[in-house]
């Protein structure tokens, strides 16, 4: 059967899927409570079960996939093993944690962190938010030492970039020129966890010179699929793009065809949802 393959775009030369894997519903991190959290772990416990949400995703071509996958090692030997038995290779987009203390202890800890990044098969590295916003001085308008940091993945071989869950990070690489090609932010229409209002965030995408990488369009969960990414493929660029979580194939293939159906400008064809009186004028005809 031939599926259709999802829109791509370009990254610091290197061509990825409009549509990112993420890994908060998989490596358990629900942002709703503890229990929902323990049930993503309990349900994602080793490499095989991994697979079949791989799978589904590579069917479409969305090959690109986002996580701190020094959290998740079984997550990374799924990935090898659906990379040999699917013959294509999955980009990932790694956020890992670097110790961005101004010592050159730190420094070490640092390359070390970066160059595990690279023996794992990244081709990105993104610094995560919770270390990338420790270098911010809003006095100054920097993110001080920066540098350091996007030269050890330089020289890793990898692609540098930002986890800019501060809208003024982007603000900042961008006027200061910052080794970095690309950007995660935070994108939702609910607002759940962005610092400032979503218009001011929408304004910042728009305006960024790199492609940005948007995430938590569901709002991790405080509003439906079609609501969340309709909005969120609608109020992007064409060369940004959507990082979508899921916790099992089926809804991996649902927002599939919602973010199809948002690009293309028609209605997804998705089922009815289940009630126990399913026979209701509300609900339409079809």
């Amino acid at each position: 059967m031939q599926y259709p393959q999802f829109p791509r775009t370009t990254v610091g030369g290197e061509s990825v899927s409009r549509l990112i894997m993420g890994s908060n519903w998989l490596l358990g991190w629900s942002h709703t409570s503890v229990s929902a959290d323990q049930m993503i772990k309990r349900r994602y416990d080793s490499a095989e079960k991994f697979k079949p949400v791989l799978e589904t995703y590579l069917k479409y071509g969305i090959d690109t996939i986002m996580a701190p996958f020094s959290a998740g090692p079984e997550l990374v030997k799924a990935i090898k093993d659906t990379e040999q038995k699917c013959g294509r290779r999955i980009i990932m987009i790694d956020t890992p944690f670097l110790n961005v203390d101004d010592t050159p202890e730190a420094r070490r800890e640092a390359e070390r962190q970066v160059k595990a990044s690279k023996e794992i098969g990244s081709t990105f590295c993104l610094i995560h938010h919770a270390h990338a916003e420790q270098l911010v001085n809003k006095n100054l308008r920097q993110i001080v030492r920066l540098d350091d940091y996007t030269k050890m993945i330089r020289d890793a071989g990898l692609i540098p970039g930002l986890s800019a869950h501060m809208p003024e990070m982007i603000v900042y690489s961008d006027a200061n020129g910052y080794d970095v090609e690309t950007y995660i932010q935070i994108f939702n229409c609910m607002g759940f966890l962005m610092q400032v209002e979503i218009e001011t965030v929408a304004s910042i995408i728009h305006n960024a010179k790199k492609p940005v990488m948007t995430i938590k369009p569901m709002a991790a969960g405080r509003t439906t699929p079609y609501v969340g990414l309709t909005f969120s493929w609608n109020a992007i660029r064409d060369k940004d793009m959507v990082t979508v979580g899921a916790f099992s194939p089926d809804e991996v293939e649902e927002d599939i065809e919602i973010s199809f159906a948002a690009l293309e400008h028609r209605f997804p064809n998705l089922e009815k949802r289940s009630s126990p009186v399913q026979n209701q004028a509300a609900f339409g005809d079809k």
